[in-house]
């Protein structure tokens, strides 16, 4: 199953560099510029090079190149004119093609110096919010839909995790302790493993001056009730992807509501798409759901600055 995808379909490519299907074969008949093999059942399939061409095409293409200009391109020359325009450009979409292409190529280099030059211009919380997470809601789609392999995904999830632990490791050198504002304890519930988004969470609340404790991925609830007697009042905080499941998310939360928050002054806040399946009808008023990072500032980091 994590074995490197090798070989594409038309549909494939499609998905991947956004170019329709029709448009990729008009370009194969009239310039050449792909040359798919057949399968023994006489099915066109694409190799790991072409689809590399693809996206080094699609990026000039989609920044004013004329099609007919770069198909008289040397071959040669098509991938250094695709680095100097990921290096220059400021299109969050030039980014993320130039992120994908560094994903299908496992080039390293390329997904590092286009971090580096996004940054010069933007913060670490522009580069996430608009350009890692479209980036991973693009490749969530290409995984489920069997486009890219588990390798792929796996490598670019990594290198967004560096940069995140990186910037996190600058803030928390020069954090001072403030005793008068609350406490934010991060983690995701038991069987959750997808941590990107707490990641993130952890760093954005760090750089509104915060003390945070991050506690990571898969964590039980009376696990938690040791944080009582470190703080009179906690805010959690948790990134719902997937678990707890929806048959049993519900009573997730009122368990979790009856240990750690009733009769105190302590928060639970929810982001992440998962929460769409919480039942609001009885939630505890402790309890908070937020659908973007804004929303989160502005109840409770804005506001714990002003009180």
């Amino acid at each position: 199953m994590n074995r490197i995808k090798n070989t594409f379909s038309i549909k494939d490519l499609e998905n991947i560099s956004g170019i329709k299907a029709h448009t990729i074969r008009i370009w194969e008949k009239r310039y050449n510029l792909l040359s798919p093999f057949r399968t023994d059942t006489n099915i066109r399939r694409y190799s790991l090079s072409s689809l590399q061409k693809l996206l080094n095409i699609t990026l000039l293409y989609n920044h004013g190149y004329k099609i007919s200009k770069i198909a008289s391109l040397d071959k040669e020359e098509i991938p250094i004119m695709v680095r100097e325009i990921a290096l220059k450009s400021n299109s969050e979409q030039v980014a993320i093609n130039a992120l994908k292409l560094s994903m299908v190529n496992f080039d390293t280099i390329l997904f590092d110096t286009t971090f580096e030059e996004i940054l010069l211009q933007n913060d670490f919380e522009f580069v996430f919010i608009n350009v890692f997470m479209p980036l991973m809601k693009e490749l969530g789609i290409l995984w489920q839909t069997n486009a890219i392999s588990p390798s792929h995904e796996h490598f670019i999830t990594n290198l967004i995790k560096q940069k995140i632990h990186i910037q996190t490791e600058f803030l928390q050198k020069d954090y001072i302790p403030q005793s008068n504002k609350k406490i934010f304890v991060l983690f995701l519930p038991e069987d959750e493993i997808h941590d990107l988004g707490i990641l993130f969470l952890n760093f954005y609340i760090l750089k509104n001056g915060f003390k945070t404790i991050f506690l990571g991925q898969s964590l039980q609830t009376e696990s938690l009730e040791t944080l009582m007697s470190f703080s009179n009042e906690v805010c959690f905080v948790t990134y719902l992807t997937v678990e707890p499941n929806k048959e049993i998310i519900d009573n997730y939360l009122a368990d979790f509501n009856d240990r750690l928050l009733k009769g105190k002054p302590n928060n639970l806040a929810i982001l992440g798409p998962h929460q769409i399946n919480i039942n609001t009808t009885n939630l505890s008023k402790n309890i908070m759901l937020f659908k973007s990072v804004q929303a989160f500032e502005e109840k409770l980091l804005k506001a714990s600055i002003l009180a």
